[in-house]
């Protein structure tokens, strides 16, 4: 309901004051970061080319959200569902997931050094040309997730644990030997 309103205001502010306006109030909108678009979690959204360096998404409800070519420098995805999401050539320095579940999520030349995935889930997820330096990954759920061989090798040299939600082992999630 509240974008619905938002939208619907939007609508009878460019008939009053025209296109211009409309655009300040977007890049205000915009500027205020994504917090009055998650108040409802909607299902499906797109923080495309953002730079959201530092937020917080911790415990948001992200299915599906777009994340590509945004800067998310040391933002907070503890406990986030973000199933299917895209993190594509997204800049993630640093950023927290403990806890979160990214089941089927594409993560594609992704940048996670000094990043924490401890205890998060990441079964299925498609992981293409991403690095992993000094990465903690302690707990976290690698089923069936596919790796390039170099991924693979950075990965299996740190882990350990086991998930806490699955019980899965992290070194046999990601077949390390």
């Amino acid at each position: 309901m509240v974008i619905r309103d938002i939208f619907m205001g939007l609508l009878a502010l460019k008939r009053m004051i025209g296109s211009l306006a409309i655009a300040l109030w977007v890049g205000l909108i915009l500027t205020m970061g994504p917090g009055l678009a998650l108040a409802e979690n909607p299902s499906h959204l797109f923080f495309n080319h953002s730079l959201l360096q530092n937020r917080d998404f911790s415990g948001q409800k992200l299915p599906a959200a777009e994340f590509a070519n945004s800067n998310l420098e040391y933002a907070n995805f503890d406990e986030a569902e973000l199933r299917g999401s895209v993190f594509s050539r997204a800049i993630m320095l640093g950023v927290t997931m403990r806890k979160a579940d990214l089941t089927y999520a594409m993560v594609d030349q992704v940048d996670f050094s000094q990043a924490d995935l401890s205890d998060s889930i990441f079964t299925e997820a498609l992981f293409l040309g991403s690095t992993f330096a000094d990465t903690k990954i302690t707990g976290a759920d690698f089923t069936d997730a596919i790796f390039d061989r170099e991924q693979l090798r950075q990965l299996c040299l740190r882990a350990e644990g086991v998930n806490s939600r699955t019980g899965v082992d992290t070194r046999y999630s990601l077949g390390c030997r």
